[in-house]
């Protein structure tokens, strides 16, 4: 009787996982590659919504600690319209970018995407933001100006997923050229910069950023056009009309005149492009952060920080201005208040040297405070960060809050809840709260700012 068991058990196995084989395997076909889907609603739940952005001197980038750019600039906005935070999420290429969008990795991508037929077949395109034409880039010729029958057999780089591969290929088939086209992962900016260095002799760039990186480089070649005006736009998944409607909306806005001027901004003003362009403290051509980078990773070695954190805590704080001082009376890069000045033997609290190791030792302080309640270093550092900014005691009642709930005290998420709670009466009248009142949002605010703008170093400048 075992034995019968045993044998139709084994056929009925044979027949579900190797009869039915490729039924089973089109229906997990079906189940792991069903498409993202997350819309406004699941985006404001999140809080954050994450897009992709390209990292050059006209979308996304560092300046003297200041996370700046186009792009950068008009998701802030954004993110404030819709209540959210912005996670910019810095990709390779254009198909890295719609990769990301069908595997929810992002929600938008905000690069200046030219409208085709076939890329609306792939994703929804918002409203346009402008129009775009392309050129293209190469050295000056004392002899004749740049016209498509004096390329030859040259051939022409072009940044990987763009337009301008199959617009190039259009004219060369339309007047009978040999030029080749080759694709390149590098971004026009970096194209353009290796024409200047003759490491290449021709690319093509969207026109704005050939005539910004023509102020820079005087040689360059930026008059034969690839393709007249086209428009350009934002993308999100096709299942995400809401978000579509509320970037419309927020679009038809601010078209009226925040985009002109961030345009004139960004794309207009040369003389400021090229200084942030070309700045040891900026992002795209050095890789200092401020002045102060070797005393704040002395300090950051001190507490077993990445320096780039640090830094963060410092421009947030001050702006890395030695002479700043806060209505409160805080002081230096720092911005310690008098008792803790004091406490922390600060004599001069804007000595840069002096007001960084004061703030360090204060540092040290709260995570010897904490590190016994939240032994989780991560976690333990949004504690931190929020004792800076709002004090420990504030913190700690939210803490006493949180384990009187029944919540985790060793989670941010859940201390953070009842931080924010500490303005509210019933909460900040408990007998087991021992500071009292605190407008505990400002330092929850404080902590996700301060550990954005980390992020963005992390992801924009070397360790």
């Amino acid at each position: 009787m075992r034995k019968t068991l045993i044998l139709t058990f084994s056929l009925l196995t044979l027949m579900l996982f190797g009869v039915q084989c490729t039924f089973l395997e089109g229906k997990f076909e079906k189940i792991f590659h069903d498409p993202y889907v997350l819309d406004l609603q699941g985006i404001k739940t999140r809080g954050t919504l994450r897009a992709a952005v390209d990292n050059n001197s006209t979308s996304y980038y560092i300046y003297r600690g200041r996370r700046m750019g186009y792009e950068f600039e008009l998701l802030r906005d954004l993110g404030k319209r819709l209540g959210v935070q912005i996670k910019y999420v810095v990709v390779n290429d254009i198909e890295s970018a719609f990769e990301h969008l069908d595997a929810g990795k992002v929600d938008l991508i905000a690069m200046n995407l030219e409208q085709s037929a076939s890329r609306s077949e792939r994703i929804e395109f918002t409203q346009a933001l402008g129009t775009m034409s392309t050129v293209v880039v190469g050295l000056k010729s004392m002899e004749t100006p740049v016209i498509w029958e004096g390329f030859g057999s040259d051939t022409i780089h072009v940044r990987k997923g763009t337009v301008y591969k199959n617009q190039l290929n259009q004219i060369k088939d339309s007047l009978s050229l040999d030029f080749t086209v080759l694709e390149s992962p590098d971004h026009e900016e970096t194209l353009i910069d290796r024409v200047a260095d003759e490491e290449i002799r021709w690319t093509v760039a969207d026109k704005n950023i050939a005539q910004a990186n023509a102020t820079y480089y005087q040689g360059l070649d930026i008059n034969l056009k690839v393709a007249e005006e086209g428009t350009v736009a934002w993308a999100v998944r096709k299942n995400s009309p809401k978000l579509l409607e509320e970037v419309n909306v927020w679009l038809t806005d601010k078209k009226k005149r925040f985009i002109p001027d961030l345009y004139a901004k960004y794309f207009l003003n040369s003389r400021n492009s090229y200084y942030r362009s070309n700045s040891q403290f900026s992002s795209l051509a050095g890789n200092k952060i401020s002045v102060f980078d070797e005393i704040i990773r002395d300090g950051a070695g001190e507490l077993g920080w990445d320096w780039r954190l640090l830094a963060a805590l410092v421009y947030k704080e001050s702006g890395f201005d030695t002479t700043a001082t806060s209505y409160a009376g805080a002081e230096g890069l720092l911005q310690l208040m008098p008792v803790t000045l004091e406490r922390f033997g600060v004599t001069n609290p804007n000595d840069p040297v002096q007001s960084l190791q004061g703030g360090v030792k204060y540092l040290q302080y709260l995570d010897k405070f904490w590190r016994q309640r939240v032994p989780d270093s991560k976690e333990r550092i949004r504690f931190i960060l929020a004792s800076y900014n709002i004090g420990q005691g504030h913190v700690e009642d939210a803490w006493r809050l949180t384990l009187k709930y029944g919540k985790n005290t060793r989670s941010w998420k859940d201390v953070a809840t009842y931080l924010n709670l500490k303005s509210d009466p019933e909460y900040y009248r408990d007998p087991i709260v021992k500071s009292g009142f605190a407008k505990g949002h400002i330092a929850v605010n404080y902590v996700r700012d301060v550990l954005s703008l980390f992020e963005s170093y992390k992801t924009l400048v070397d360790p």
